[in-house]
Order: C-alpha cells, then structure tokens, then sequence
C-alpha cells in the first residue's frame, strides 16, 4: 500500500477519534513517514519528519495490517516487528484508536 493510501487510512480514523493531545510519527521506512499533530483539531498528517511524543517504527505492510485489523499491534510490538520510543502509554492509547 502507498503512503498516500496509509494517510488517507489515518485521517479517517482520526476523524472520529478522541482526542489525545499529542504529536505522533510512524516511521514506515523507505516508503516514508506519517506524522500526525493531534494537538491541533483537527489532527494535521503531513510527511514531515518533526519531533514527535511517540515514534512508532515499522514496515508500511504491518502498519497496514494494523489498520485494517488482521494484525494485532500488541503482538507486532512483542515480535519485534513494531518499535515504539516514547510514551507507551500514549501507544497504548492509540492502539484503541487504529483498531476500530
């Protein structure tokens, strides 16, 4: 999946989202990365790479299975196919929010 595909994902999820007050990057690697302020409402997604709360690291085919539910985020982070530096409290928050 592109990563025009993956942005147009986030931004409908965040749309109905709650509001969690923090700034947020996936790092997808060679194919880009997705960076949301959802301080501001609502959430602005750009490609930039700025200081995020989190960082979440993976490739765009599990950030894919995490949005579209067929893979569980919990069990790509204990595989090691989904790092996260930051608030892990925050990831789990968000955790609610990609899996719906």
């Amino acid at each position: 999946m592109t990563l025009e595909k993956l942005t147009e994902q986030i931004k409908q999820k965040f749309a109905y989202a709650p509001s969690i007050d923090a700034k947020l990057k996936f790092d997808l690697g060679d194919e880009g990365i997705l960076f949301i302020d959802a301080t501001k409402t609502p959430p602005e997604i750009s490609h930039e790479d700025a200081e995020a709360d989190t960082t979440f690291s993976c490739t765009p085919d599990v950030f894919e299975g995490i949005l579209n539910g067929t893979q569980d985020p919990n069990i790509a982070f204990m595989m090691g196919k989904l790092k996260i530096q930051g608030s892990m409290g925050l990831a789990m928050k968000l955790n609610s929010i990609l899996e719906d």
